[in-house]
Protein backbone atom coordinates (compact mmCIF):
# COMPACT_ATOMS: atom_id res chain seq x y z
CA UNK A 1 0.00 0.00 0.00
CA UNK A 2 1.10 3.63 -0.34
CA UNK A 3 3.09 5.05 2.53
CA UNK A 4 2.21 8.26 4.33
CA UNK A 5 2.33 11.32 2.12
CA UNK A 6 1.12 9.35 -0.89
CA UNK A 7 4.59 8.05 -1.86
CA UNK A 8 4.95 4.37 -2.69
CA UNK A 9 7.76 2.53 -0.87
CA UNK A 10 10.68 1.18 -2.89
CA UNK A 11 9.94 -2.47 -3.57
CA UNK A 12 12.01 -5.50 -2.72
CA UNK A 13 13.45 -7.46 -5.61
CA UNK A 14 12.22 -10.93 -6.60
CA UNK A 15 12.97 -13.89 -4.37
CA UNK A 16 16.63 -14.87 -4.30
CA UNK A 17 17.89 -11.43 -5.41
CA UNK A 18 19.46 -8.80 -3.21
CA UNK A 19 18.60 -5.13 -3.61
CA UNK A 20 21.56 -3.41 -5.31
CA UNK A 21 22.05 0.37 -5.36
CA UNK A 22 21.55 0.49 -9.13
CA UNK A 23 18.29 -1.45 -8.74
CA UNK A 24 17.01 0.87 -6.02
CA UNK A 25 17.77 3.90 -8.19
CA UNK A 26 15.87 2.41 -11.15
CA UNK A 27 12.87 1.39 -9.04
CA UNK A 28 12.76 4.74 -7.23
CA UNK A 29 12.82 6.65 -10.52
CA UNK A 30 10.08 4.40 -11.92
CA UNK A 31 7.86 5.03 -8.88
CA UNK A 32 8.45 8.77 -9.16
CA UNK A 33 7.40 8.68 -12.81
CA UNK A 34 4.27 6.67 -11.99
CA UNK A 35 3.30 9.30 -9.42
CA UNK A 36 3.84 12.21 -11.80
CA UNK A 37 7.29 13.18 -10.55
CA UNK A 38 10.85 12.44 -11.68
CA UNK A 39 12.25 13.06 -15.19
CA UNK A 40 10.09 15.10 -17.54
CA UNK A 41 11.63 14.03 -20.87
CA UNK A 42 9.88 11.27 -22.80
CA UNK A 43 12.85 8.88 -23.08
CA UNK A 44 14.09 9.60 -19.57
CA UNK A 45 10.64 8.76 -18.19
CA UNK A 46 10.48 5.54 -20.20
CA UNK A 47 13.99 4.17 -19.52
CA UNK A 48 13.33 2.81 -15.97
CA UNK A 49 10.62 0.55 -17.38
CA UNK A 50 12.54 -0.82 -20.37
CA UNK A 51 14.37 -4.13 -20.07
CA UNK A 52 12.24 -7.15 -19.18
CA UNK A 53 10.68 -7.50 -22.64
CA UNK A 54 14.08 -7.08 -24.33
CA UNK A 55 15.38 -10.01 -22.28
CA UNK A 56 12.37 -12.11 -23.30
CA UNK A 57 12.64 -10.98 -26.94
CA UNK A 58 16.05 -12.62 -27.27
CA UNK A 59 14.32 -16.01 -27.41
CA UNK A 60 12.57 -14.91 -30.61
CA UNK A 61 15.86 -14.44 -32.46
CA UNK A 62 17.69 -17.51 -31.19
CA UNK A 63 19.66 -19.85 -33.50
CA UNK A 64 16.52 -21.90 -34.13
CA UNK A 65 14.96 -18.91 -35.89
CA UNK A 66 17.97 -18.63 -38.18
CA UNK A 67 17.43 -22.02 -39.81
CA UNK A 68 13.64 -21.67 -40.11
CA UNK A 69 13.69 -18.18 -41.60
CA UNK A 70 16.57 -18.93 -43.95
CA UNK A 71 14.84 -22.05 -45.24
CA UNK A 72 11.58 -20.13 -45.77
CA UNK A 73 13.24 -17.31 -47.68
CA UNK A 74 15.45 -19.56 -49.79
CA UNK A 75 12.61 -21.86 -50.83
CA UNK A 76 9.69 -19.43 -51.25
CA UNK A 77 11.22 -15.97 -51.46
CA UNK A 78 9.10 -13.29 -49.73
CA UNK A 79 5.93 -15.41 -49.83
CA UNK A 80 5.79 -16.31 -46.12
CA UNK A 81 6.77 -12.90 -44.77
CA UNK A 82 3.19 -12.37 -43.59
CA UNK A 83 3.56 -15.39 -41.29
CA UNK A 84 6.38 -13.65 -39.44
CA UNK A 85 4.22 -10.52 -39.08
CA UNK A 86 1.29 -12.55 -37.71
CA UNK A 87 3.58 -14.55 -35.42
CA UNK A 88 5.06 -11.38 -33.98
CA UNK A 89 1.63 -9.93 -33.18
CA UNK A 90 0.77 -13.14 -31.32
CA UNK A 91 4.07 -12.96 -29.44
CA UNK A 92 3.31 -9.40 -28.36
CA UNK A 93 -0.04 -10.47 -26.91
CA UNK A 94 1.36 -13.46 -25.03
CA UNK A 95 4.32 -11.54 -23.60
CA UNK A 96 2.10 -8.62 -22.62
CA UNK A 97 -0.09 -11.03 -20.63
CA UNK A 98 2.99 -12.53 -18.97
CA UNK A 99 4.30 -9.10 -17.98
CA UNK A 100 0.85 -8.12 -16.69
CA UNK A 101 0.62 -11.26 -14.58
CA UNK A 102 3.84 -10.39 -12.75
CA UNK A 103 2.78 -6.79 -12.19
CA UNK A 104 -0.72 -7.61 -10.92
CA UNK A 105 0.15 -10.49 -8.61
CA UNK A 106 3.78 -9.98 -7.59
CA UNK A 107 4.25 -13.63 -8.49
CA UNK A 108 5.49 -15.41 -11.58
CA UNK A 109 3.57 -17.95 -13.63
CA UNK A 110 5.34 -20.95 -12.07
CA UNK A 111 4.51 -19.73 -8.54
CA UNK A 112 0.85 -19.31 -9.43
CA UNK A 113 0.79 -22.82 -10.88
CA UNK A 114 2.24 -24.09 -7.59
CA UNK A 115 -0.42 -22.21 -5.62
CA UNK A 116 -3.48 -23.22 -7.69
CA UNK A 117 -2.76 -26.67 -9.15
CA UNK A 118 -2.57 -30.13 -7.52
CA UNK A 119 0.87 -31.11 -6.24
CA UNK A 120 1.39 -34.03 -8.70
CA UNK A 121 0.58 -31.69 -11.60
CA UNK A 122 3.05 -29.12 -10.28
CA UNK A 123 5.84 -31.69 -10.08
CA UNK A 124 5.04 -32.96 -13.55
CA UNK A 125 5.03 -29.43 -14.97
CA UNK A 126 8.35 -28.67 -13.29
CA UNK A 127 10.00 -31.74 -14.81
CA UNK A 128 8.59 -30.90 -18.23
CA UNK A 129 9.58 -27.23 -18.06
CA UNK A 130 13.08 -28.05 -16.87
CA UNK A 131 13.35 -30.32 -19.91
CA UNK A 132 12.10 -27.49 -22.11
CA UNK A 133 14.63 -25.04 -20.65
CA UNK A 134 17.50 -27.50 -21.10
CA UNK A 135 16.45 -28.44 -24.63
CA UNK A 136 16.24 -24.77 -25.57
CA UNK A 137 19.59 -24.08 -23.98
CA UNK A 138 21.10 -26.97 -25.94
CA UNK A 139 20.14 -25.38 -29.27
CA UNK A 140 21.21 -21.91 -28.16
CA UNK A 141 24.54 -23.06 -26.73
CA UNK A 142 25.28 -24.97 -29.92
CA UNK A 143 24.33 -21.90 -31.95
CA UNK A 144 26.86 -19.75 -30.11
CA UNK A 145 29.55 -22.44 -30.45
CA UNK A 146 28.79 -22.64 -34.17
CA UNK A 147 29.09 -18.85 -34.35
CA UNK A 148 32.60 -19.02 -32.88
CA UNK A 149 33.48 -21.79 -35.32
CA UNK A 150 32.22 -19.88 -38.36
CA UNK A 151 33.86 -16.65 -37.20
CA UNK A 152 37.31 -17.96 -36.29
CA UNK A 153 37.51 -21.29 -38.11
CA UNK A 154 38.08 -23.24 -34.90
CA UNK A 155 36.75 -26.73 -34.03
CA UNK A 156 33.22 -26.77 -32.63
CA UNK A 157 34.41 -28.08 -29.24
CA UNK A 158 36.61 -25.01 -28.75
CA UNK A 159 33.70 -22.84 -29.79
CA UNK A 160 31.73 -24.50 -26.99
CA UNK A 161 34.53 -23.76 -24.49
CA UNK A 162 34.55 -20.08 -25.51
CA UNK A 163 30.76 -19.99 -25.24
CA UNK A 164 30.93 -21.38 -21.70
CA UNK A 165 33.51 -18.77 -20.65
CA UNK A 166 31.54 -15.93 -22.22
CA UNK A 167 28.21 -16.92 -20.67
CA UNK A 168 29.78 -17.35 -17.21
CA UNK A 169 31.26 -13.87 -17.53
CA UNK A 170 27.98 -12.27 -18.58
CA UNK A 171 25.94 -14.07 -15.92
CA UNK A 172 28.40 -12.81 -13.29
CA UNK A 173 27.04 -9.32 -13.93
CA UNK A 174 23.92 -10.34 -12.00
CA UNK A 175 25.76 -9.61 -8.76
CA UNK A 176 25.66 -5.91 -9.67
CA UNK A 177 21.88 -5.90 -10.15
CA UNK A 178 19.43 -6.50 -12.97
CA UNK A 179 20.36 -3.39 -14.96
CA UNK A 180 23.88 -4.41 -16.15
CA UNK A 181 22.67 -7.86 -17.20
CA UNK A 182 19.69 -6.40 -19.04
CA UNK A 183 22.00 -3.90 -20.75
CA UNK A 184 24.35 -6.60 -22.05
CA UNK A 185 21.52 -8.82 -23.28
CA UNK A 186 19.83 -5.86 -24.98
CA UNK A 187 23.16 -4.90 -26.55
CA UNK A 188 23.57 -8.41 -27.96
CA UNK A 189 20.06 -8.18 -29.38
CA UNK A 190 21.14 -4.88 -30.88
CA UNK A 191 24.15 -6.56 -32.49
CA UNK A 192 21.89 -9.11 -34.17
CA UNK A 193 19.57 -6.34 -35.36
CA UNK A 194 22.48 -4.22 -36.67
CA UNK A 195 23.96 -7.22 -38.46
CA UNK A 196 20.75 -7.79 -40.36
CA UNK A 197 20.41 -4.11 -41.21
CA UNK A 198 23.81 -4.47 -42.90
CA UNK A 199 22.78 -7.73 -44.58
CA UNK A 200 19.58 -6.13 -45.86
CA UNK A 201 21.49 -3.19 -47.34
CA UNK A 202 23.89 -5.59 -49.06
CA UNK A 203 20.98 -7.71 -50.35
CA UNK A 204 19.19 -4.85 -52.18
CA UNK A 205 15.79 -6.56 -51.80
CA UNK A 206 12.59 -5.80 -53.69
CA UNK A 207 10.78 -3.48 -51.26
CA UNK A 208 7.57 -3.50 -53.25
CA UNK A 209 7.23 -7.26 -52.99
CA UNK A 210 8.22 -7.11 -49.33
CA UNK A 211 5.39 -4.66 -48.56
CA UNK A 212 2.90 -6.82 -50.46
CA UNK A 213 3.83 -10.17 -48.89
CA UNK A 214 4.01 -8.67 -45.40
CA UNK A 215 0.23 -8.16 -45.38
CA UNK A 216 -1.21 -10.53 -48.00
CA UNK A 217 -1.51 -14.19 -46.87
CA UNK A 218 -0.52 -16.71 -49.54
CA UNK A 219 0.81 -20.24 -49.92
CA UNK A 220 2.47 -22.25 -52.67
CA UNK A 221 1.49 -25.84 -52.04
CA UNK A 222 1.46 -28.18 -49.05
CA UNK A 223 5.13 -27.74 -48.18
CA UNK A 224 4.71 -23.98 -47.81
CA UNK A 225 1.77 -24.54 -45.46
CA UNK A 226 3.88 -26.84 -43.30
CA UNK A 227 6.74 -24.38 -43.26
CA UNK A 228 4.38 -21.56 -42.32
CA UNK A 229 3.00 -23.70 -39.52
CA UNK A 230 6.55 -24.29 -38.36
CA UNK A 231 7.24 -20.54 -38.21
CA UNK A 232 3.98 -19.79 -36.41
CA UNK A 233 3.98 -22.81 -34.12
CA UNK A 234 7.50 -22.12 -32.83
CA UNK A 235 6.87 -18.42 -32.20
CA UNK A 236 6.18 -18.54 -28.47
CA UNK A 237 8.90 -20.15 -26.39
CA UNK A 238 7.37 -21.63 -23.21
CA UNK A 239 10.39 -20.86 -21.02
CA UNK A 240 10.25 -17.08 -21.69
CA UNK A 241 6.53 -16.99 -20.89
CA UNK A 242 7.54 -18.05 -17.38
CA UNK A 243 10.60 -15.79 -17.37
CA UNK A 244 8.84 -12.56 -18.37
CA UNK A 245 6.39 -12.81 -15.47
CA UNK A 246 9.38 -13.34 -13.18
CA UNK A 247 11.16 -10.27 -14.52
CA UNK A 248 8.20 -7.97 -13.80
CA UNK A 249 6.92 -9.52 -10.56
CA UNK A 250 9.09 -7.49 -8.19
CA UNK A 251 10.70 -4.86 -10.37
CA UNK A 252 8.25 -2.11 -9.43
CA UNK A 253 5.62 -2.96 -6.80
CA UNK A 254 2.48 -0.95 -6.14
CA UNK A 255 -0.92 -1.82 -4.73
CA UNK A 256 -2.71 1.26 -6.04
CA UNK A 257 -4.98 0.33 -8.99
CA UNK A 258 -4.30 3.57 -10.86
CA UNK A 259 -0.52 3.13 -10.59
CA UNK A 260 -0.73 -0.55 -11.56
CA UNK A 261 -2.59 0.37 -14.75
CA UNK A 262 -0.10 3.13 -15.52
CA UNK A 263 2.79 0.73 -14.88
CA UNK A 264 1.29 -1.80 -17.27
CA UNK A 265 1.00 0.87 -19.97
CA UNK A 266 4.73 1.54 -19.65
CA UNK A 267 5.45 -2.17 -19.83
CA UNK A 268 3.32 -2.39 -22.98
CA UNK A 269 5.72 0.08 -24.59
CA UNK A 270 8.58 -2.19 -23.52
CA UNK A 271 6.84 -5.22 -25.04
CA UNK A 272 5.92 -3.52 -28.32
CA UNK A 273 9.41 -2.05 -28.76
CA UNK A 274 11.28 -5.25 -27.90
CA UNK A 275 9.01 -7.65 -29.77
CA UNK A 276 8.85 -5.28 -32.71
CA UNK A 277 12.65 -5.34 -32.87
CA UNK A 278 12.68 -9.13 -32.73
CA UNK A 279 10.02 -9.28 -35.45
CA UNK A 280 12.03 -7.00 -37.74
CA UNK A 281 15.12 -9.17 -37.22
CA UNK A 282 13.18 -12.30 -38.13
CA UNK A 283 11.76 -10.56 -41.19
CA UNK A 284 15.27 -9.44 -42.15
CA UNK A 285 16.50 -13.05 -41.94
CA UNK A 286 13.83 -14.18 -44.38
CA UNK A 287 14.40 -11.16 -46.63
CA UNK A 288 18.14 -11.86 -46.73
CA UNK A 289 17.54 -15.46 -47.77
CA UNK A 290 14.94 -14.44 -50.37
CA UNK A 291 17.07 -11.65 -51.86
CA UNK A 292 20.19 -13.81 -52.11
CA UNK A 293 19.51 -17.56 -52.22
CA UNK A 294 16.03 -17.60 -53.78
CA UNK A 295 16.92 -14.93 -56.33
CA UNK A 296 19.95 -17.00 -57.41
CA UNK A 297 17.93 -20.22 -57.57
CA UNK A 298 19.57 -21.70 -54.45
CA UNK A 299 16.27 -22.96 -53.02
CA UNK A 300 17.85 -25.90 -51.21
CA UNK A 301 19.77 -23.83 -48.64
CA UNK A 302 18.37 -24.95 -45.29
CA UNK A 303 21.14 -25.09 -42.69
CA UNK A 304 23.08 -22.36 -40.93
CA UNK A 305 26.41 -23.68 -42.24
CA UNK A 306 25.17 -23.69 -45.84
CA UNK A 307 23.89 -20.14 -45.51
CA UNK A 308 27.23 -18.94 -44.17
CA UNK A 309 29.21 -20.67 -46.91
CA UNK A 310 26.95 -19.42 -49.69
CA UNK A 311 26.75 -15.76 -48.64
CA UNK A 312 30.39 -14.89 -49.39
CA UNK A 313 30.29 -15.78 -53.12
CA UNK A 314 26.98 -13.94 -53.52
CA UNK A 315 27.52 -10.79 -51.44
CA UNK A 316 31.22 -10.76 -50.59
CA UNK A 317 33.31 -11.87 -47.56
CA UNK A 318 31.89 -9.15 -45.30
CA UNK A 319 28.40 -10.61 -45.53
CA UNK A 320 29.38 -14.04 -44.20
CA UNK A 321 31.40 -12.40 -41.41
CA UNK A 322 28.40 -10.27 -40.39
CA UNK A 323 26.20 -13.38 -40.48
CA UNK A 324 28.58 -15.25 -38.13
CA UNK A 325 28.69 -12.31 -35.72
CA UNK A 326 24.88 -12.17 -35.59
CA UNK A 327 24.69 -15.91 -34.92
CA UNK A 328 27.24 -15.63 -32.12
CA UNK A 329 25.41 -12.73 -30.47
CA UNK A 330 22.11 -14.59 -30.82
CA UNK A 331 23.48 -17.78 -29.31
CA UNK A 332 25.18 -16.07 -26.36
CA UNK A 333 22.21 -13.90 -25.42
CA UNK A 334 19.59 -16.62 -25.80
CA UNK A 335 21.71 -19.10 -23.84
CA UNK A 336 21.89 -16.65 -20.94
CA UNK A 337 18.13 -16.11 -21.10
CA UNK A 338 17.64 -19.89 -21.05
CA UNK A 339 19.64 -20.13 -17.83
CA UNK A 340 17.63 -17.30 -16.25
CA UNK A 341 14.40 -19.04 -17.27
CA UNK A 342 15.51 -22.25 -15.60
CA UNK A 343 16.11 -20.34 -12.37
CA UNK A 344 12.60 -18.86 -12.42
CA UNK A 345 11.04 -22.24 -13.23
CA UNK A 346 12.77 -24.07 -10.37
CA UNK A 347 12.18 -21.30 -7.84
CA UNK A 348 8.55 -20.94 -8.88
CA UNK A 349 7.42 -24.55 -9.02
CA UNK A 350 9.47 -25.93 -6.10
CA UNK A 351 10.65 -22.89 -4.15
CA UNK A 352 14.21 -24.12 -4.63
CA UNK A 353 17.07 -21.83 -5.52
CA UNK A 354 20.50 -22.97 -6.72
CA UNK A 355 23.51 -20.83 -7.68
CA UNK A 356 23.31 -19.72 -11.29
CA UNK A 357 26.76 -21.13 -12.08
CA UNK A 358 25.60 -24.61 -11.00
CA UNK A 359 22.65 -24.40 -13.38
CA UNK A 360 24.94 -23.14 -16.15
CA UNK A 361 27.24 -26.16 -15.69
CA UNK A 362 24.33 -28.62 -15.70
CA UNK A 363 22.55 -27.14 -18.72
CA UNK A 364 25.64 -26.82 -20.90
CA UNK A 365 26.78 -30.41 -20.24
CA UNK A 366 24.42 -31.92 -22.89
CA UNK A 367 25.89 -29.56 -25.49
CA UNK A 368 29.39 -30.85 -24.88
CA UNK A 369 28.07 -34.42 -25.10
CA UNK A 370 26.42 -33.68 -28.47
CA UNK A 371 29.60 -32.09 -29.82
CA UNK A 372 31.90 -34.85 -28.58
CA UNK A 373 29.58 -37.48 -30.09
CA UNK A 374 29.81 -35.68 -33.43
CA UNK A 375 26.04 -35.21 -33.82
CA UNK A 376 24.77 -32.77 -36.44
CA UNK A 377 24.00 -29.40 -34.73
CA UNK A 378 21.09 -28.64 -37.08
CA UNK A 379 19.48 -32.05 -36.44
CA UNK A 380 19.94 -31.59 -32.69
CA UNK A 381 18.23 -28.21 -32.97
CA UNK A 382 15.23 -29.87 -34.66
CA UNK A 383 14.95 -32.40 -31.84
CA UNK A 384 15.00 -29.59 -29.28
CA UNK A 385 11.99 -28.03 -31.03
CA UNK A 386 10.06 -31.28 -30.49
CA UNK A 387 10.63 -30.95 -26.74
CA UNK A 388 9.42 -27.35 -26.90
CA UNK A 389 6.20 -28.54 -28.52
CA UNK A 390 5.49 -30.77 -25.53
CA UNK A 391 5.87 -27.87 -23.11
CA UNK A 392 4.02 -25.09 -24.88
CA UNK A 393 0.42 -25.89 -23.75
CA UNK A 394 1.57 -25.99 -20.12
CA UNK A 395 2.73 -22.37 -20.38
CA UNK A 396 0.10 -20.67 -22.52
CA UNK A 397 -3.09 -22.28 -21.16
CA UNK A 398 -2.36 -21.42 -17.49
CA UNK A 399 -1.31 -17.90 -18.55
CA UNK A 400 -4.65 -17.22 -20.25
CA UNK A 401 -6.58 -18.85 -17.39
CA UNK A 402 -4.87 -16.85 -14.63
CA UNK A 403 -4.99 -13.48 -16.41
CA UNK A 404 -8.75 -13.91 -16.99
CA UNK A 405 -9.46 -14.37 -13.25
CA UNK A 406 -10.53 -11.27 -11.33
CA UNK A 407 -9.59 -12.83 -7.97
CA UNK A 408 -5.97 -13.18 -9.15
CA UNK A 409 -5.47 -10.13 -11.38
CA UNK A 410 -7.55 -7.52 -9.58
CA UNK A 411 -7.71 -4.27 -11.60
CA UNK A 412 -5.52 -5.73 -14.37
CA UNK A 413 -7.84 -8.64 -15.19
CA UNK A 414 -8.27 -9.26 -18.91
CA UNK A 415 -11.24 -7.75 -20.67
CA UNK A 416 -13.52 -10.14 -22.54
CA UNK A 417 -12.02 -9.20 -25.90
CA UNK A 418 -8.48 -9.74 -24.61
CA UNK A 419 -9.40 -13.13 -23.16
CA UNK A 420 -11.09 -14.15 -26.41
CA UNK A 421 -8.10 -13.06 -28.50
CA UNK A 422 -5.67 -14.78 -26.13
CA UNK A 423 -7.77 -17.94 -26.18
CA UNK A 424 -7.80 -18.02 -29.99
CA UNK A 425 -4.03 -17.44 -30.13
CA UNK A 426 -3.42 -20.13 -27.51
CA UNK A 427 -5.62 -22.64 -29.34
CA UNK A 428 -3.95 -21.88 -32.66
CA UNK A 429 -0.39 -22.11 -31.38
CA UNK A 430 -1.04 -25.26 -29.35
CA UNK A 431 -2.85 -26.93 -32.28
CA UNK A 432 -0.01 -26.12 -34.67
CA UNK A 433 2.59 -27.44 -32.27
CA UNK A 434 0.65 -30.67 -31.73
CA UNK A 435 0.33 -31.07 -35.50
CA UNK A 436 4.01 -30.38 -36.11
CA UNK A 437 4.93 -32.75 -33.32
CA UNK A 438 2.84 -35.46 -34.96
CA UNK A 439 4.43 -34.79 -38.35
CA UNK A 440 7.92 -34.90 -36.84
CA UNK A 441 7.41 -38.10 -34.87
CA UNK A 442 5.58 -39.85 -37.72
CA UNK A 443 8.26 -38.87 -40.23
CA UNK A 444 5.67 -37.12 -42.39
Amino acid sequence: MASQGGKEPVSAMPAGQAVRPADVKTVTTALDVLQGEGPKGGLARLLPFLGPAFVAAVAYVDPGNFATNIQSGARYGYLLLWVIVASNLMAMLVQALSAKLGIATGRNLAELCRDHLPRPVVWGMWVLMEGVAMATDLAEFLGAALGFQLLFGIPLIWGAVLTAIATFGILALERYGFRPLEAVISALLGVVAAAYVIETILDRPDWGRIAYHAVVPAFAGTDSVLLAAGILGATVMPHVVFLHSGLTQGRVVTQRPDLMKRLFRFELVDVITAMGTAGLVNAAMLIMAAATFHREGLVGVGSIEEAHETLAPLLGPASSWVFAVSLLASGLSSSIVGTMSGQVIMQGFLHWHIPVWVRRVVTMAPSFVVILMGLDPTYTLVLSQVVLSFGLPFAIVPLVWFTARKDIMGPLVNGRLTTFAAGVVAALIVSLNVYLLYRTLSGG
